[in-house]
Order: structure tokens, then sequence, then C-alpha cells
């Protein structure tokens, strides 16, 4: 018993140094200014944005799009994907007052979803450099060029990941804690691993890849619902890095309903499931740098929450008069360490954003015994979905957020 207590608390510690190292170095990278190099040439980008019902925030996306200023050429493809409301109709009225915008009707295809829908866009386009944003983006003007000049002159780089932010922040506090969730994950992680390892990843939107690079992948893999994780992995394997430019902005949409929200992080969980499954099965995801997004996922999506269950677990058992001698004092000193650490890389976060006002505190002081246990339940969700889809042999389709409108920040 105590060996194997030793083991798992072993992991756990380095886990919680891994982490505080990260926070440490993020700090580090985000307080050293960031240099802007001007480029001689710039070269041609193609933004795709994938969109299937999107009317509600079509009119808001495409205008963000025509306000952007890029010194070369700069073309906006809108990817339909068999929209049946009026995204079609106001993408249409674009591309008659604007050459930037381009409007292309997907063909049906399977299986549904982003990935299917990239390829698509990647064959109609020509390039050099290709640009995600998702369909409810609003990139600020100067978010392309940051990237196109961080991109071009990094040694190895395939492209360059910018920053999302969240536009409806305040409507409630779920919102104000997914912004806090992205603050952390961007601000602190993300930077964190560039600052460390010169490795970022790709955040699924205002992402920039090199043409050549995708190519030499064979594309997205139609399969992955979290596409950009599959992509990191992937490029990483091949020794290429991505730069992370967190002053290249870009705001969108979060759920502001808890159904809408396990919905959407249900796909999240089962695209990193299926990414898990494929690393173990593939070996050059542990080498060199891809060792480093390898063990992130293991630590994030299996370890942490593994954590927070037994944590719960031995809340739940000391309520009832359960006690466990040998066990409860490590246990108890891990789960304080880990709530500190998670807790200050929030408010770590929150100074370096301008955001830490009294409500904001008070809400990353609670998200550990809150937000983070939603965690838990997504995990559950995941695997049950993910197990049954192996057991009758299913494809896992992509599942669209739904969108609101939102007045622009």
């Amino acid at each position: 018993m105590n060996l194997i207590l030793n083991g798992i608390m072993a992991i756990f510690w380095l886990m919680l140094l891994y982490y505080s190292f990260l926070t440490i170095a993020g700090i580090i990278d985000r307080y050293a200014k960031q240099k802007r190099p001007e480029l001689e040439t710039y070269p041609s980008v193609a933004i795709l944005i994938p969109a299937h019902n999107e009317g509600v925030v079509m009119q808001q996306t495409l205008e963000a799009m025509m306000a952007i200023e890029y010194p070369g050429q700069l073309d906006v493809f809108l990817l339909d994907d068999q929209s049946q409301d009026d995204t079609k109709q106001i993408a249409r009225e674009f591309t008659t007052l604007f050459s930037r915008i381009h409007y292309i009707q997907v063909p049906k295809g399977e299986p549904i979803g982003k990935s299917r829908v990239l390829n698509y866009g990647l064959t109609i386009t020509d390039s050099e450099y290709f640009l995600i944003y998702d369909a409810d983006n609003q990139p600020k003007p100067d978010a392309v060029t940051k990237l196109v000049e961080q991109a071009v002159p990094t040694k190895n780089a395939c492209g360059a990941v910018g920053v999302v932010k969240t536009i409806n922040a305040k409507t409630n506090t779920l919102t104000r804690m997914i912004a806090i969730e992205f603050q952390v994950f961007q601000l602190i992680m993300q930077s964190g691993r560039w600052r460390a390892f010169k490795t970022g990843s790709l955040a699924g939107t205002n992402m920039l890849l090199k043409r050549s690079v995708i190519e030499e992948l064979g594309g997205y893999d139609p399969y992955a619902l979290a596409e950009d994780a599959e992509l990191t992995m992937r490029v990483t394997a091949l020794g290429y890095t991505l730069p992370v430019v967190y002053t290249a902005e870009t705001w969108e949409q979060e759920p502001e309903s808890m159904k809408v929200y396990m919905k959407q992080r249900t796909r999240w969980m089962l695209g990193n499931i299926y990414l898990l499954e494929k690393a173990f099965l593939t070996r050059d995801f542990w080498r060199g740098r891809t060792l480093i997004h390898s063990l992130q996922h293991i630590m994030t999506y299996l370890l942490f929450i593994f954590l927070l269950l037994i944590s719960d677990i031995v809340l739940i058992l000391g309520l009832f008069g359960y006690a466990f001698d040998e066990a409860t004092t490590p246990l108890i000193m891990f789960w304080f360490m880990t709530y500190l650490v998670y807790t200050i890389q929030i408010l770590a976060a929150q100074e370096l954003e301008k955001t830490a006002t009294p409500r904001n505190v008070l809400i990353g002081l609670i998200m550990y015994f809150t937000y983070a246990q939603l965690f838990v339940i997504l995990l559950f969700r995941g695997m049950f979905a993910y197990i049954k889809s192996k057991i009758r042999k299913e494809t896992i389709v992509w599942d669209k957020t739904k969108r609101v409108k939102i007045e622009q920040p």
C-alpha cells in the first residue's frame, strides 16, 4: 500500500513541479517585450472560415475580416458546409461589395466536421500561408500581420498561433470562468512552453500555417474532433515550431449556458481521447518536442482529472467519518499545493491581462472547487461516448456550438 501510494504521489509531485515551472516561464515570457520585425515582402495568406448555420454571427465576422490590415495579398474564404439559414445570403452580399471575400459552397461528404471542410478549403486555394478563424471570430486588424511577422523569420516555424479572447466574458459566471481558463492556458501555459521548449500549440482558431507543411502531412485528419491538438502533434513530430504571438488577438464567444458548454466540451474531450489513443500507437509522438505535448495531454486529461477525483473521494469519505491514516496527510498536502498552484496561475493571468477585478479574483479563488470539477464529469461523459462508439463501430460526428448575437468588444 505504501509503495503504491508513494509512486502515485511521486507522479503527482512531478506534475505539480512541471506546472509550476511553466507558470514561471510563462510569466517571464509575457513580461519580456515581444519583438515585431518588419518584413521586406509579405507572403500571400488565405483566411479559411468553416461555417454551418452561422447567420447570427456572420455579418460581424465578415465585417471584422474586412477591417484586417495586411501589407500582402489577403483573401477570405467562407467555407459554407451545407448551411440552412441565412449564412449564404449574408456572405453573398459581402462578395458583391468586397473582392477580398469569397463564398465557397462545400460539397456534402463524410465524415461531417471541421477537418473535412478545411481539407476542401485547401484544395481550392493556393496561398503560401493559410489562417483559420472560427465563424464567430473578430480578430484585431493587426492580428494577421503580427502572426506572419513572427512565423516567417523564426527558424523551423511552420506558422504561428495567436491568442483567443472571450467577447462575452461578462455575461455570467460561467463565461467569466471560461475567459479565465483561456487566459491561463494561453497567457501562462502557452507562453511558458514557448519560452522553455520553443514549442506552441495550435488553438483551433487564430492560427497561421504554411501550406507546404500541411501538404507534407497529407492534410487534416478528418476523424479528429480536436483537429488543432492532433495537427500540433504531427507538425511538432516533423521538427517544426509554432511561435506563440500573444499580441495577435481575436475575440470569440463562449457558451453562456451549462447545456451548451457540456456539449462543446464533451466534443473536445472526445477529440482528446482520440488523440491520446493515437499518441499511444504513434512512436513519433514520444520524441523530441512532441514528447512535451504528449505528456501535456496525459497530465491534463488523465492525471489532473484523476487527482480531482481522488481528492473528491477523500473529501466525501472524510465527511462520513472515514479516515486513511497513512494516506490522508500526503493527499491533503498535495491537494493544498495543487489548489495553490492552480489559483496562482489564475491570479497571474488576471494580472497580466489587467482583468483582476474583485469579482474576477473571487471567481478565481473558487474555480478549483467549481469549474475544475466539471472536468471529472466531462471525462466520464467522453469515455462513455467513446467506448460506445467503438463497440457500435460508429463514427463520432462533429457537434456545432450554438451561437448568440453579441455586440463587438
